[in-house]
């Protein structure tokens, strides 16, 4: 079976993380990934409330399987009862990214949770490891929704693993067999895959979503701030997000300055309407892979089974094991 030193030591049977994507990723996902063998991530985003967290916690709350949270660390500074939900649930993992605050780390650990953070250069990860964080996801700038769009997944990856002793997960762009076993045999832990899940039946997303997200290719995507500016999230300005490429990115991507009420008011009627023309889809340059809505033990035995047979092909005749990645 496929597997890694720390998918085995965290208690799952496979080196497969959905990322914890706020609006997509929620407790019937990640009830779904955990089930089938993978570390099942609920991701709660810019708009997350501890009430809205423990919704969603409803779906694992019996789930006798390793699980993992999401958050946003700007969020959790903002609503004070975040963070207590989040640690209250024993979770096997929690990431808390793009911030620069640590006092979180020593919380989770005094809870008994390994700590997690995304980085998309080696300077945050080695801030991060000297905080005391337990797992780096190496964000390249291939994946979907918002980070810090510096360098590639493999470069990235292959940076923090010649530079560190914790796990790194990989992630950015790894959506197929081939991206799970090139980023497995580089040496990651685990890959942390968001819009493989994006269409998934367990996910948030609505039919009409799926169909965009199915619909679409690698070069369909764009970072941008503009979604974010005319509906007045309060991301900061180094965090943008990478989506689906639309009518309303073209129009206002390179202007923001001209964002007005009228743009914004046009916006949030499109999102209402599932007007995907102008309303935002976050997707990763991985989207191309997406060819049809399936169930998340679908997906993940896909992606694992065609992982194992290009892995495998490194085995010498008698070893029925591929080496494994730490």
């Amino acid at each position: 079976m496929l597997s890694t030193d720390w998918s085995r030591a965290i208690g799952v049977d496979l080196p497969i993380v959905n990322a914890p994507m706020g609006g997509a990723a929620g407790g019937a996902l990640a009830a779904a990934v955990s089930t089938a063998g993978g570390l099942g991530m609920i991701g709660m985003g810019s708009s997350a409330t501890a009430e809205k967290l423990a919704v969603e916690l409803s779906h694992v709350s019996n789930l006798n399987r390793p699980f993992g949270i999401g958050l946003v660390d700007w969020v959790v500074d903002r609503e004070a009862d975040l963070l207590d939900t989040a640690l209250a649930a024993r979770p096997s993992l929690l990431c808390i990214s793009f911030g620069d605050r640590w006092e979180w780390v020593s919380r989770a650990h005094e809870a008994g949770v390994l700590a997690a953070t995304q980085v998309p250069d080696l300077p945050t990860a080695q801030r991060a490891v000297d905080a005391g964080v337990d797992v780096v996801i190496a964000r390249g700038n291939e994946g979907g929704g918002h980070g810090r769009p510096l360098i590639g997944t493999l470069p990235l990856l292959t940076e923090l693993l010649d530079h560190l002793t914790v796990a790194v997960l990989a992630a950015g762009g790894i959506s197929s067999g081939r991206g799970l076993a090139a980023v497995l045999a580089a040496g990651a832990s685990a890959a942390w895959l968001g819009t493989a899940f994006t269409a998934c039946t367990e996910s948030l997303l609505s039919d009409a979503t799926r169909a965009q997200l199915l619909a679409a290719n690698g070069t369909d995507t764009v970072t941008t701030r503009v979604f974010d500016i005319a509906l007045g999230y309060s991301w900061p300005p180094s965090l943008p997000e990478r989506v689906l490429r639309n009518d309303f990115s073209d129009r206002w991507d390179g202007h923001e300055e001209s964002l007005d009420a009228d743009a914004a008011a046009e916006l949030a009627k499109a999102i209402a309407a599932e007007d995907f023309t102008r309303s935002p889809i976050n997707a990763g340059q991985g989207v191309g892979a997406l060819t049809a809505v399936q169930t998340a033990a679908e997906v993940i035995a896909r992606l694992s089974g065609e992982a194992a047979e290009l892995l495998s092909r490194w085995t010498t005749p008698d070893s029925h094991t591929a080496a494994q990645p730490r």
